[in-house]
């Protein structure tokens, strides 16, 4: 969500900061700012609305500079997208923060700051943060003082970064509930919510833990642990492919993500998928342990996350035989839990940092889940730190707002699970290595389901005028149905919904008409003939069909009918494939209408905030 940026060093920052701001727009956000203490050691700020090149443009005509300095990208959550709600926030012109997360006690502390005198002169509840801590600072304390007094009365999420004009030589951080990393240089330091910001200047990072306190001078970095300990915490080194955020021929970021996604597959089952067999050290040293215990599976995750997290409980029935629940994170964390013995709790998040699942995680712990996993495309987060085994999705990093090769990375490592845990309840070799064979042919797959480009390209026009769409499927294409959905409404703004087909006469067949295009996905498989009759529905009531079909599946092509022939693929693998021309349909959609694909409106990459 929110992007956090800062440095103390002897050289200039602001190209620094804006470097990291610019690396940290794909999470989304609406306006972006920065702050530095210059040679006179004064608070300086730049902020703007809309986009990091548009900060860049207003600096080069107000320039600043300094060897010090924060900067911020914002997603609006109290306050609407303006200037004076954008951070850095200040106070009495000597202190100055950014802050991602939410403080939810910031009314009653707003309340009692405007009694000590303070004007608050933006809606935001960061804002609070920067007169605490001048209030602080008034009392007499250090800046250093003043962020630990100031953090113990706040509740709810933060990462601050702070600066004063009292202690112009250091940068004081804190992180609890939302990701925060430091950065170590040569006679300089950083913070950063996302390592990729601090690419260009360094490649060693420490991972901040819950609670977590920060003192950043050029030549030395101190840690304090929720117990006001001085800790120290190991840094590791974290390389990143110089290729990661680069659009390269491709007109978007989602677009090239679509067509990555035969190189993320093969990245994704390379050293896990054997000849015939999964290879189960690839879930850790415990695993075999803990599979060995295993009776029953709860996936929790968010949006495009829940929708493979769906596709699997059909997988680890079917394969384990074993109950598997799919909860999502949002709800799981607010409800009474009951828990069934050796049920194995599974989180699904790209950044491993989704705030709602991060606390879902952190509530399997205490309620009797007997161990957990997690799958996840960031090996630094926090759910992989937290989780007593890990699978990393191997996607690389997804800028696009939309999840494309991180969804179809899920749903791979997802089949391994369901293989694993399969192999301990009755799945017979054969039927593995039958399996893992498929997979191995599902990269040649992809490229030829990414062949069906130029057709859907097409096919896209007759969206231009649509105000509305329905996709259809039943058994593990519902939620591929329902994940089509989700990506076409998210990047070209237009409604639509996702339903199993065998529902459609318990309410939406009412919507459809002849401005209603009905989208299904057909592949050859058990259900096909139940698709067939509830899609004559459709066309009895003069719905405008798309089916995405194997050549296999005897839909033909008439008025009012259009068929994309898919790739043959074997129906337990079909989710993976047909979901690709989906994502095509969207992209192009979305290209014609104008919409911004990368960073579409009011939705944020990294969620850390519920």
């Amino acid at each position: 969500m929110c992007g956090i940026v800062g440095a103390v060093g002897r050289r200039s920052v602001p190209p620094i900061l804006l470097e990291g701001l610019r690396r940290l727009e794909y999470r989304g956000y609406d306006s972006a700012g920065i702050a530095v203490l210059d040679e006179r050691n004064s608070l300086e700020r730049r902020r703007q609305v809309g986009k990091v090149q548009e900060l860049v443009d207003r600096i080069e005509g107000e320039p600043i500079d300094g060897h010090i300095g924060i900067a911020h990208t914002r997603w609006a959550t109290h306050g609407q997208p303006a200037e004076v709600n954008a951070h850095p926030h200040a106070s009495k012109g000597r202190v100055s923060i950014v802050h991602n997360g939410i403080i939810e006690n910031f009314e009653a502390l707003r309340e009692e700051l405007i009694g000590l005198g303070y004007e608050f002169e933006s809606a935001t509840d960061s804002e609070t943060v920067a007169h605490l801590i001048d209030a602080e600072l008034n009392k007499g304390e250090d800046l250093l003082d003043a962020v630990r007094n100031t953090i113990k009365q706040l509740d709810g999420a933060y990462a601050l970064g702070v600066i004063s004009t009292d202690d112009p030589d250091r940068i004081i951080a804190a992180r609890a509930g939302s990701p925060l990393v430091v950065g170590k240089g040569i006679g300089e330091n950083f913070i950063a919510s996302d390592v990729l910001a601090l690419k260009p200047v360094t490649d060693r990072f420490i991972f901040l833990e819950e609670g977590d306190l920060v003192e950043l001078r050029r030549e030395s970095i101190s840690i304090w642990n929720m117990d006001d300990q001085s800790v120290i915490r190991s840094d590791v080194r974290v390389e990143i492919g110089h290729d990661n955020i680069d659009k390269g021929n491709y007109r978007h970021h989602m677009q090239k993500e679509i067509f990555e996604q035969p190189k993320v597959l093969r990245d994704t089952l390379e050293g896990r998928l054997g000849r015939t067999q999964i290879l189960e050290q690839a879930f850790g040293v415990d695993a075999p342990s803990i599979f060995d215990r295993v009776e029953a599976v709860t996936i929790v995750a968010c949006g495009t996350s829940f929708y493979a997290a769906s596709v699997a409980r059909y997988w680890i029935e079917e394969l384990a035989g074993i109950p598997c629940q799919v909860e999502i994170a949002s709800e799981f964390r607010y409800r009474k839990i009951a828990v069934t013995d050796n049920n194995l709790f599974v989180t699904i998040t790209q950044s491993g940092e989704t705030a709602d699942t991060l606390a879902a995680l952190r509530i399997a712990k205490d309620v009797g889940y007997f161990a957990t996993l997690t799958i996840c495309n960031v090996p630094t987060s926090s759910t992989v730190r937290e989780s007593d085994l890990a699978l990393m999705i191997q996607a690389g990093t997804e800028v696009g707002v939309a999840s494309t090769k991180a969804f179809t990375a899920q749903l791979a490592d997802l089949m391994m699970l369901s293989l694993l845990l399969g192999r301990r309840h009755g799945l017979s070799r054969e039927d593995e290595s039958a399996i893992v064979a498929d997979l191995h042919k599902l990269d040649d797959i992809f490229e030829q389901a990414l062949g069906l480009d130029m057709q859907i390209m097409l096919m896209s026009e007759r969206f231009m005028d649509k105000d509305h769409a329905l996709f259809l499927g039943r058994g593990t294409m519902f939620p591929v149905a329902m994940e089509g959905a989700l990506k076409l409404k998210e990047i070209s703004y237009i409604h639509a919904e996702g339903y199993p087909a065998g529902e459609l006469k318990h309410g939406p067949l009412a919507l459809v008409d002849d401005d209603m295009p009905v989208i299904a996905v057909a592949p050859n498989d058990a259900l096909l003939e139940k698709l067939h009759s509830n899609l004559q529905e459709v066309r009895a009531r003069g719905g405008e069909l798309i089916v995405f079909a194997s050549e296999e599946s005897r839909f033909k092509e008439e008025p009012g009918v259009t068929v994309v022939h898919v790739p043959e693929v074997s129906p337990l693998l079909a989710p993976l494939v047909y979901v690709v021309p989906l994502q095509l349909l969207a992209y192009h959609v979305a290209v014609l209408k104008g919409t911004d694909v990368d960073q579409p409106r009011n939705l944020a990459k990294s969620v850390t905030v519920e």
